[in-house]
């Protein structure tokens, strides 16, 4: 195929090599993990999170539940910064942009036929537009993966350039679902199409039907990122998501984007982790007593 998006693709020079891979994450975590795991680290990766509620059994009363703790968090430790954002499903927005009282918490919703992302584009556009009226910052769609294990790009990058366009000044994070791609070269291909097509962030893993964010999934995405960055000048931010719910696991993440990216990507503006239980784990690191606050 010559088309434009296997060009963009064959013109990475990313390393797509699995072992590779494994042996690079292998050596950074070695060589800088144990000096990440301190307490500033933590502060700086709970800032970093997109507080997740995504259940069947969400409701209006639920969902403004849930944004009353962020707005409490503030009032109760005001020693420490907030997460990141809320994440919610899209008829929430509304909600929580009603409810939140944190002027530094954005409202981020997931869209686009969530988490299959197997519904009309026509419904994928309506969703995300929908979301942003009610006062969504963020919104996080799934790459169609189907289309993708077929080689139609085209399509692919269509639908993200469409739902970037419903998004009109909201970020758009792109989940590529790793877990579903299983190789670093899938993984590569998905990165690279994702930011052709606008993407403003690139995130692992829905945590919904395939395995979550990894580690080597990571490290290929971040390098992509950073070749882009190189190729571009345009930062784009990168999320792990999917089953990130240890301190220790945040840090390797963190070691990751540290050492692939750099000092620039450790802000909440470019580096984000999706978790629910992972707030009270950090939360119970840095107060030095197990908390239960969310």
């Amino acid at each position: 195929m010559s088309d434009k998006y296997s060009k963009a693709i064959a013109d990475s020079k990313v390393i797509t090599d699995d072992t590779k891979v494994a042996e690079a994450v292998k050596k950074i975590i070695g060589d800088h993990f144990d000096e990440n795991k301190n307490l500033d680290v933590y502060k700086f990766l709970f800032n970093t999170i997109d507080l997740t509620t995504l259940k069947a059994t969400d409701s209006p009363q639920s969902v403004a539940a849930f944004t009353e703790r962020v707005n409490a968090f503030d009032e109760e430790h005001p020693e420490l910064k907030n997460v990141a954002a809320i994440c919610v499903y899209p008829n929430f927005a509304q909600v929580v942009r009603t409810v939140l009282e944190v002027s530094d918490v954005e409202v981020a919703c997931v869209s686009g036929g969530f988490p299959s992302s197997q519904t009309f584009i026509e419904v994928k556009v309506a969703e995300t537009a929908l979301a942003v009226d009610g006062g969504a910052d963020e919104i996080d769609i799934v790459l169609n993966v189907g289309n993708f294990l077929d080689g139609d790009y085209e399509e692919v990058c269509d639908e993200i350039s469409e739902l970037k366009e419903a998004c009109r000044n909201a970020r758009l994070k792109v989940i590529l679902e790793t877990g579903a791609l299983k190789t670093a070269a899938n993984i590569k291909a998905a990165s690279v199409l994702a930011l052709y097509s606008g993407a403003d962030f690139l995130k692992t893993s829905t945590g919904k039907e395939f395995e979550g964010a990894s580690l080597e999934a990571a490290y290929v995405m971040c390098q992509v990122i950073k070749e882009y960055y190189e190729a571009t000048g345009r930062m784009v931010g990168f999320k792990a998501s999917g089953g990130v719910s240890t301190t220790e696991e945040a840090v390797k993440y963190y070691t990751l984007v540290k050492e692939v990216l750099g000092e620039e990507w450790l802000t909440n503006e470019y580096f984000r982790i999706g978790a629910s239980r992972l707030a009270n784990n950090l939360l119970s690191d840095i107060l030095g007593t197990e908390t239960k606050f969310f």
